[in-house]
């Protein structure tokens, strides 16, 4: 195991089935884990590698799925946090992790929809291509659920390749999108979870938005690169968000 503490950030180079049991609690937890078993084989298609914004190809996904794990990931989940779990997976594992969800404390409120306007068109021409993804919002805080955005639909529309996409993460998320549901569901100060980190964008999102982060990856490349994404996110701070302080 390895730890890396930059700004408010705490990363752990680790299995996140090893470090939730050991956390204190979160404020929220915000990921997005492996996509299932029926999706790996055409997320992993040589389709996908094909990139509209001119920048690095996409590889094929490199971590396994999450069907064997998903029963655990979803109690520890609900175990450790105080307020909402958004979970990212496609539109055929809702029902499976709404399933997981309320089987644990936590209450399974809605799937809301990422559409993405700039998706892969279906190149084979047999049906209509895939445009969106799913965040499955679960509450896992005390009484009744709670959150900033009033009577707002939960759909969020934001392009996959936008000009700050990074590149080097297969599925890596829109920092635009993950800043938008951050202050939808999470407020200035609080401590949010990402156990799947990936190559941080999660963390970039909280280092811009005053958010505390706790972020767990364990293949050592994306640790790296989240670690360096996040500092060069504290290097170019939001004049209106407050900054850490150094003890």
């Amino acid at each position: 195991m390895k730890i890396e503490r930059i700004g408010d950030c705490t990363l752990y180079l680790a299995d996140c089935m090893d470090i939730l049991p050991t956390l204190d609690g979160v404020d929220a937890v915000v990921t997005d884990p492996p996509y299932e078993a029926i999706m790996h084989k055409s997320k992993s298609s040589a389709a996908r590698r094909i990139r509209t914004d001119g920048r690095c190809e996409l590889s094929v996904l490199d971590f396994d799925c999450i069907d064997g794990i998903r029963d655990e990931v979803a109690n520890l989940v609900a175990s450790v946090c105080g307020g909402w779990s958004l979970i990212f997976c496609a539109p055929e594992g809702v029902g499976r992790w709404a399933d997981a969800i309320n089987e644990t404390t936590a209450k399974y409120k809605r799937a809301c929809i990422w559409v993405k306007p700039d998706a892969t068109p279906q190149l084979n021409g047999q049906g209509p291509a895939m445009g969106y993804e799913n965040v499955i919002a679960s509450w896992c805080g005390s009484g009744k659920s709670r959150w900033n955005a009033g009577g707002k639909r939960g759909v969020y529309t934001h392009l996959t390749n936008s000009k700050r996409r990074h590149g080097l993460h297969p599925t890596e998320k829109p920092i635009r999108l993950m800043k938008e549901l951050l202050a939808d569901f999470t407020n200035t100060g609080e401590f949010i979870c990402d156990p799947f980190m990936g190559s941080g964008t999660t963390g970039v999102a909280c280092a811009e938005m005053g958010r505390k982060f706790i972020g767990i990856e364990k293949d050592a490349r994306y640790f790296d690169i989240a670690c360096e994404r996040i500092s060069d996110a504290y290097k170019q701070p939001d004049l209106f968000v407050p900054q850490p302080v150094a003890i």
